[in-house]
Order: structure tokens, then sequence, then C-alpha cells
């Protein structure tokens, strides 16, 4: 297979920051209906409920993102009416949970890339339409280790594929294109400036993340349904990636990482380790202590947000 082609300009950024959506088909539509947020630009007035939108913070679990919400209100010192709570605005759907604090949107993604790939394009649409300027995103998650300890941080600078693969391979219309997954430098650097600030009592650092298509085998562990290698082999394998600089591994940050640089847009995923698979397949950490991890990489993002606010 043929090295990608890999774009070297952002066209899809206008100068005053606006993303400007480079599909031509959208603007002969009378309607756009973003139908896994139950949202659309006819029936919605998408400039007013979104316009000042500044940071897009994406999450697997629905659960995750509404607590995230909720730690956003204080942080940010949004003052909520009496009476009113924090709304569900993609209630109308059942496959995300959308919720807005502020210029800060908080927003499931599901499991794996076909899963996020669908809300990240319509988040994108509903940027676009609601004339947001000089938006960041960030995808906040879970993780497995290579090599670190158990509630470590990770700052992808390059998601890779389970060939180790800079790239996202997309097949349409029966051919293979493949975009770039590189993420932004400068992002990664003063998230981890961030991080060095807060003195936590937990390693934070940058790296390489393995992204797959398959929690069990993609993943090379022992103890899924199907396993047709050895322990020697799985072993083999993660000291391999360990070796070309890989950290964790998850599900998404491939379609993550493309996606922002093929749209034009500051992007970074933050996730913190649940063990270290050099060391094993499954997660006998209690529920309450991974509660406590998945704190982290939200943390320092609402630590990167209130410092752009300018909210002590």
């Amino acid at each position: 297979m043929s090295e990608p082609k890999l774009p070297t300009v952002n066209k899809n950024v206008s100068k005053d920051g606006r993303l400007d959506i480079q599909n031509p088909h959208l603007t002969d539509m009378d309607e756009d209906v973003l139908y896994h947020i139950a949202l659309s630009n006819k029936t919605h007035d998408l400039k007013d409920m979104f316009g000042d939108v500044k940071f897009v913070c994406f999450g697997g679990s629905p659960n995750r993102m509404r607590a995230f919400a909720e730690y956003l209100v204080p942080e940010l010192k949004i003052k909520i009416p009496a009476g009113q709570t924090l709304c569900n605005i993609a209630h109308g759907s059942d496959r995300y949970v959308l919720y807005k604090v502020g210029p800060v949107i908080s927003v499931s993604h599901g499991m794996g890339i076909p899963s996020l790939s669908i809300i990240f394009h319509e988040i994108v649409k509903l940027v676009h339409h609601a004339g947001c300027r000089d938006v960041v995103f960030f995808r906040l998650g879970t993780s497995g280790g290579l090599g670190l300890e158990p509630g470590s941080v990770v700052i992808t600078d390059e998601a890779v594929d389970g060939l180790l693969r800079p790239y996202m391979d997309l097949v349409i219309l029966g051919k293979v294109v493949q975009h770039s997954s590189q993420l932004d430098p400068g992002l990664q650097q003063e998230l981890l400036s961030l991080a060095n600030l807060q003195k936590d009592n937990y390693q934070t650092l940058v790296g390489k993340t393995m992204c797959t298509l398959d929690f069990y085998e993609g993943q090379a562990r022992l103890d899924g349904a199907f396993c047709d290698y050895t322990q020697k082999d799985k072993m083999a394998f993660l000291n391999q990636a360990y070796n070309h600089g890989i950290r964790n591994i998850e599900m998404e940050s491939l379609c993550f990482a493309a996606y922002c640089h093929r749209a034009g847009i500051r992007g970074a995923v933050i996730c913190v380790t649940l063990l270290d698979r050099l060391k094993g397949d499954q997660i006998t950490t209690p529920h309450s202590v991974m509660e406590q991890w998945q704190t982290r990489p939200q943390k320092l993002v609402v630590a990167y947000i209130k410092q752009k606010l300018g909210i002590q």
C-alpha cells in the first residue's frame, strides 16, 4: 500500500476562526438534520444556542459526560437559574448525551471508532452552523497503559493503528483513503505545562497511543472468547509497541486525531490508564478508585479552559 498523502495546509478554518466545512452538498440542502443528537439547523436556532462555544469535550460514557458537565458548573462559575438544572440537549435521541455549560459542550461518543465518527461529524456541523470561532476539541477517556503505573495520564502526541501506522484508513466508495492522525503539538505542551504546575501525585506524560478496532484480540489480550496466540506472542507485540513509543491503548484516538487534522481543529486526547498491560489483561482496581482516576483528564482540561477564560 502506498504512503498516505498528508495535507499540510488547513483549508477549513477561515481567518476569523470560523470552521468552514468543505462539503458543497450541505449548501444545497434545505435542512441539515443532526439526527443522532436530535438537532437541526432549521428547527433550532443553533447560533443562539451554541454560538459562544469555545471548547468541545468528548468522552465515551453518557454518565461520565454528565458528571463532567456538573463538575464544570462551579469550576466555571456558571449560575443555573433557580428551579432549573442541566439539560441533556440531545434527549430526543437515545444515542448520545450533550450538555452545554457556558462556552463548553460535554458530549458522549460511545465506544470505538464507528460511534465516535458519527458524533464527530455532527458536532463539526453543529459548530459550523453555530458560527463558533477558534474551537478546541478534547477527548477525555480511559485506556490501558504500557509500562506505566495505573492512574497515570497520557497526553497523546500521535495516534497509531494496530499496525503502528500514524494514519487512519477509511473505505470510501470502495477505495481506501488515508488520513493523517497528527495532533497539535503546541496544545500538548500547554496541557503538560499545566499538569506540571498542579504537582499531582501521579504521572502525566506525552506519548503515542495505539488505537484498535477491538478490546480483546486487537489489544493482544488473552482473556477474550477467542485467542489464537500465546503469552509469548502477546508480550513480544506489546514490547514492540512500547519500544515504538506507545504508552497507552484505547479505541477512539485514531479517528479523533484524523478528523481533527482533516477539519483543521486543534484537538487533544487525554486518557488515564487503568492498568499496565505489560503486567496483565484484566482490570482489578476497585470501581471507586477508577472513578477517582477518571477525573484526572477532566481536571487537566478544566485547568486549561479556566486559563483561557481567565478564571481563577
